[in-house]
């Protein structure tokens, strides 16, 4: 049994630290929570840092995707609890400054706080790969991530040369805090509670754009040839999308079709059958750009959004499908296509 929390518990500590007190108990009102986060343990374990920084996560998707505030607002309102299943970002397998490359750029903070690569996802049409990371210790209850990197050599030249002038720039977001955070928590999956505060604004701030606002030129050139990468040139990482885990979620698009929302067309079902996803198409958002002469513009761009799934059990095991599918997710990355 699942249960939200709100009072001033280690997770809630941990999550304000990050986002603050306010923030921190309004996105734990709505999410589904396990009871083990409910103990009272001396330190924090490598599982609480991972539901805090989740916490902290869809609390900051909410702020910047209106239709999926809407959604959560709506589901608060009933009374309903909304389970987390997983979050998703995208990465540049490229030039990235001062960035690791790829997935590592996440690899390196998602390991420490318990997380391995469960699923490797080939999405060939976007010329990228997708990594799920799921929990070691709590698999079904703390959500996955979902890192997908963009594999710039796959592009034409001149698309290379516009992403490598954009993600160039980029800055590492981790500094002393973080990284004394992160080992102490490889070492000894645990860490004191103030060690792990320190370290949560910083985590946060990893999941941003961490390049200079890219020139309008480069952007232009790479839309054409990588709509995702060019997602990224205005997004960085941040999360991309934040997902619900529903019973039915051919019945939910349904119903929320029917009200009005603004649906993806189809739903994606997975090739076994058991994984069935949908989402909202991405919000619109405000960005600025360098013009030729230096100056900024601004342009209406794709921005982040909310997506549903359903997980079937395991026939064999009992055990809930916690995979994805490359159709499925190359399906679902259309909706930040949208013009």
């Amino acid at each position: 049994m699942m249960a939200t929390r709100t009072d001033t518990g280690k997770l809630h500590r941990l999550a304000a630290a990050a986002i603050g007190e306010e923030r921190a108990k309004e996105a734990m009102a709505m999410l589904a929570i396990d009871p083990v986060f409910m103990q009272d343990r001396p330190e924090v374990t490598r599982a609480d840092a991972a539901m805090a920084l989740n916490v902290a996560l869809f609390a900051d998707l909410l702020e910047r995707v209106p239709t999926a505030r809407k959604y959560a607002d709506g589901e608060h309102e009933k009374g309903e609890a909304i389970v987390f299943d997983h979050g998703a970002l995208r990465t540049i397998d490229g030039e990235s400054g001062g960035v690791p490359i790829g997935h590592t750029a996440f690899a390196r903070i998602l390991g420490p706080l318990g997380y391995d690569v469960a699923g490797e996802y080939p999405l060939p049409r976007l010329n990228m790969t997708g990594r799920a990371y799921a929990h070691r210790d709590m698999p079904e209850t703390i959500p996955q991530f979902f890192v997908s990197e963009l594999h710039v050599a796959n592009l034409p030249s001149e698309a290379q040369d516009a992403a490598n002038r954009i993600f160039a720039t980029s800055s590492d977001p981790l500094g002393h805090d973080e990284q004394e955070g992160l080992d102490f928590l490889a070492r000894n999956g645990a860490c004191p509670v103030q060690l792990a505060e320190k370290m949560m604004p910083g985590l946060l701030a990893a999941f941003g754009r961490q390049h200079e606002i890219p020139a309008l030129a480069d952007y232009e050139a790479l839309l054409p040839h990588s709509r995702e990468g060019a997602w990224i040139a205005t997004e960085g990482n941040a999360f991309n999308h934040a997902t619900t885990r529903v019973p039915d979620v051919d019945r939910l698009a349904g119903e929320l079709r029917a009200s009005g929302m603004p649906m993806k067309p189809e739903v994606e079902v997975s090739a076994n059958g058991r994984v069935r996803q949908t989402a909202f198409i991405a919000d619109k958002v405000e960005r600025e750009f360098r013009d030729a002469d230096g100056g900024i513009v601004t342009r209406m761009v794709p921005g982040s959004f909310y997506e549903f799934i359903t997980r079937d059990e395991i026939p064999d095991t009992g055990k809930l499908d916690l995979t994805f599918d490359s159709g499925n997710a190359t399906g679902i990355f259309s909706v930040t296509s949208t013009r």
